[in-house]
């Protein structure tokens, strides 16, 4: 459901979910995951959560396994989206005291309202790249002021009809909608990068391989398993790719996953969770 949507009751049911994983230790184990499984380019290895083909089937996977901790705990709450092409202000009631709270404070990025605020007592960040123990922000990014992504740029990258592309990273010659949405090399000056350009807008701990420090993150990234969705339905015949292993003189061969390859750390295949509908429904509007 769009998050814009929810009942007062429904925004407080999913926050309380939230915190009470966070205090029974269960939130910080997603926080290291995504961290772990974070690989970029220039390292060695397996890269699965980011800058590969796997970005939407991982992430779709680790919501519902977010997913179902959270119902685990109340059976009524899911994880909402965000449409950021529509929700684009900072007082929008996405960043309400009862929701996901408000931007970091000048000084120090300090998130001081709402229910994740440091000082409320039911959030302090225990796994991050950085020391501080309290939520930041630094919404818009003032002293590189940029955007968040419109609706025209996202029904561009949306009419790209290949999924992704040899070499299956974020090379500027990586030229599939994956690449596109997911968004790491296009010119912060010229636009058309999406998923990053979200990450980068909201900044502090949303900025880097710890960012589901913030609960923002889960309402991201269910807009980005709807946009998946989106093309999905816009381009039925276009499959995802690598639709099979890469042969062992691939450059990029051990470091992407096809379609019937495990993937980490749940040994579930991208095929496995290409439809949505096995496992949940979006109510858009």
């Amino acid at each position: 459901m769009n998050q814009r949507h929810l009942t007062s009751d429904q925004r407080t049911r999913f926050v309380q979910a939230v915190i009470e994983l966070k205090r029974m230790g269960g939130y910080d184990k997603y926080v290291t995951l995504h961290t772990k499984y974070f690989a970029a380019d220039g390292e060695s290895g397996l890269r699965v959560a980011h800058m590969a083909p796997t970005f939407f089937p991982w992430h779709r996977q680790f919501l519902l396994a977010f997913e179902k901790d959270l119902r685990m705990l109340d059976p009524t709450v899911t994880i909402p989206y965000w449409d950021w092409t529509y929700d684009r202000s900072t007082t929008s009631a996405l960043w309400g005291s009862d929701f996901m709270g408000g931007n970091g404070r000048d000084s120090d990025g300090q998130v001081m309202t709402g229910p994740f605020a440091y000082q409320a007592g039911n959030w302090p960040i225990t796994y991050g790249v950085t020391e501080e123990k309290y939520l930041t922000r630094n919404m818009g990014r003032p002293d590189r002021p940029i955007v968040l992504p419109t609706k025209t740029e996202l029904s561009g990258a949306l009419s790209m009809a290949t999924y992704d592309t040899a070499p299956w990273n974020s090379a500027p010659g990586t030229k599939g909608f994956r690449n596109k949405i997911e968004g790491w090399t296009v010119s912060e000056t010229k636009g058309g990068y999406l998923h990053n350009r979200v990450h980068q807008w909201i900044g502090g701990h949303m900025i880097g391989a710890s960012s589901p420090n913030d609960p923002v993150f889960w309402l991201h990234h269910a807009f980005i398993d709807l946009i998946w969705v989106r093309w999905q339905r816009q381009h039925p015949k276009s499959p995802y790719l690598p639709a099979h292993a890469l042969g062992a003189k691939d450059a990029q061969h051990g470091r992407v996953i096809s379609a019937d390859e495990p993937m980490p750390p749940w040994s579930v295949k991208p095929s496995a969770v290409f439809d949505h509908r096995k496992f949940y429904t979006y109510e858009e509007n």
